[in-house]
């Protein structure tokens, strides 16, 4: 076995079963890795310097073959259903045997990284990739140990990836073609079947979204920054809704764009780098994640590039809309040197509200806080999805269901102890649709979203009066700056007032209809924001 790069681990690969390996690339740097990824025409380079690499079939994550294994440790703590698939040990055995005989005689590629910027929480990961391209994803996205750390490297979990290795599901017992499987006793995550490369990083969160709470420690699907004040801000939001391009606020410094810790010394990055959606990304609206698809050492999935001249249209979505830029996060000129914060003084919920009811902007009673974030709402709208014809209302508990594999009550107790304990300020944040709904409204305009948040983040909000929405009970300033009034207040936005209405007591319907698991779990002050609602279902009836 030939092993190359400037530092190999002392605890090697025979300790996870990998033996009569071909050439095996240790920790290679961005360099090194893109002449192996050229070398093996995995991708193509761009102009200004990314690696643009295609995935195939598969565009996006997988949450159908997604499973955990059902073992004696951690059973009673997994939430199973739809989300936490369960997966007998022998199942994964069988998987993890077959990834072993494919392995052999191949060329790998080994990066040691850390999870979690708190050294306290933070998790040892070693990935081992079939592909350069995908070494370097994780190079981007994980945290690079120190060199004297490298020496001696005990991973505290390892992910065996194996895109061109697919399962049977006659003869295996899984789904589709695609598996990614986590078994928490030994420590390791098989994924096959795959070339997307956000399976890594989602599968590393889900571990430790179990791991965490049982520290007391809440992790979070979040984006954060601090303010020239030393002020930390949360970012909670599902794909789309601006969690990273809020976040990157060049007045503020980034100290990540995705998942975070919340624990007894403030806010941690899980993460050493970004994944952003660069579908139709505008250099003049988010200049500094525009930039980093013009940076060497930028990975950049299934973006069109010009074959002649090699340059990146983030217009084109003929591969899909859910093209991505993953950067070391360095590369975001105002990002922390350490990626850690004190704790939140400020918790933005956003959802992209296509049915455009939802006001722009609206603070939060910390019950408030608690049943939107059980909630987690965002809608779907045509063209983003197979199926999708119209705007269609998605709840994924604690913006972030896919990856929690304890029941959301876990996660939604520990926020509601800090919010108490830390005295936060709790807003929802509606990047969505203004004036109507998708197809008759428009966008919301991200110019008035900064000012909207900028104004809440440093105060100005205080000073402000405000109104009450009659259907959700949302209290919404009345005047902010430059912003127009009739975008403030969501009804006055629509010209056929009746279409308002019916709108938001649909709405509000769905929102009562999704709450109806949680309640049993929640304490009164919750459940009378889940009863108000209902009453207003009940009088716009």
């Amino acid at each position: 076995m030939l092993q190359s790069g400037p530092v190999v681990s002392r605890v090697g690969l025979e300790k996870h079963g990998l033996k009569n390996l071909g050439a095996v690339h240790w920790n290679l740097d961005a360099a090194g890795l893109y002449e192996h990824a050229i070398r093996r025409s995995e991708g193509k380079i761009a102009k200004g310097g990314a690696f643009v690499a295609l995935t195939g079939e598969h565009t996006g994550r997988s949450p159908q073959d997604r499973y955990i294994v059902e073992e004696e440790s951690v059973k009673a703590d997994i939430d199973w259903g739809d989300v936490n698939r369960p997966v007998s040990p022998e199942v994964f055995e069988r998987m993890y045997q077959k990834m072993r005989a494919y392995f052999q005689g191949t060329e790998l590629f080994v990066q040691d990284c850390y999870a979690g910027s708190d050294p306290q929480f933070r998790l040892p990961v070693r990935i081992i990739n079939e592909n350069a391209w995908h070494n370097l994803f994780v190079r981007n996205m994980f945290i690079q140990p120190p060199k004297e750390d490298l020496r001696d490297f005990d991973p505290g979990f390892t992910i065996l990836h194996a895109p061109g290795l697919q399962s049977d599901p006659e003869v295996d017992g899984t789904r589709s073609e695609i598996f990614v499987m986590v078994s928490f006793e030994r420590k390791m995550v098989l994924i096959g079947g795959t070339w997307y490369a956000g399976e890594m990083k989602k599968s590393i969160f889900s571990v430790l979204n179990h791991i965490l709470p049982a520290k007391n420690v809440l992790p979070m699907h979040c984006s954060a920054n601090i303010g020239p004040n030393g002020d930390t801000a949360i970012f909670f939001g599902l794909s789309g809704t601006g969690k990273t391009t809020l976040s990157a606020d060049a007045s503020r410094t980034l100290i990540g764009d995705d998942e975070h810790g919340w624990g007894e010394d403030g806010v941690f990055n899980f993460e050493g780098g970004c994944y952003a959606k660069v579908i139709k990304l505008s250099r003049e609206a988010e200049p500094e994640i525009y930039a980093t698809t013009e940076t060497f050492g930028t990975v950049l999935e299934n973006v069109v590039m010009n074959k002649q001249t090699r340059e990146l249209d983030l217009d084109d979505q003929r591969h899909t809309e859910n093209t991505r830029s993953c950067y070391p996060i360095e590369f975001i000129p105002n990002a922390s040197e350490n990626g850690r914060g004190g704790h939140p003084k400020n918790i933005v919920m956003l959802t992209c509200d296509a049915f455009g009811v939802l006001p722009p902007i609206a603070k939060l009673s910390s019950a408030q806080a608690m049943y939107h974030f059980l909630s987690g709402y965002t809608a779907k709208v045509a063209g983003t999805e197979k199926g999708v014809k119209e705007p269609t209302a998605a709840f994924s508990a604690c913006f972030g269901a896919p990856f929690m594999p304890r029941h959301p009550s876990v996660y939604a107790k520990l926020l509601g102890e800090l919010i108490e304990k830390h005295g936060a300020d709790c807003w929802l944040v509606n990047t969505g649709w203004s004036g109507g709904g998708f197809g008759e409204g428009a966008r919301m305009k991200i110019g008035y979203t900064r000012a909207l948040l900028n104004a809440a983040l440093n105060g100005e909000l205080n000073h402000v009066p405000f109104a009450t929405d009659p259907f959700f009970g949302l209290t919404y300033p009345t005047e902010c700056g430059d912003v127009p009034a009739k975008v403030l207040n969501p009804r006055e936005s629509w010209s056929n007032k009746a279409a308002y209405d019916k709108a938001a007591a649909n709405l509000t319907a769905r929102f009562e209809k999704n709450f109806a698991k949680f309640e049993e779990h929640v304490n009164d002050a919750v459940k009378e924001i889940a009863i108000r609602n209902s009453a207003e279902v009940k009088a716009a009836e």
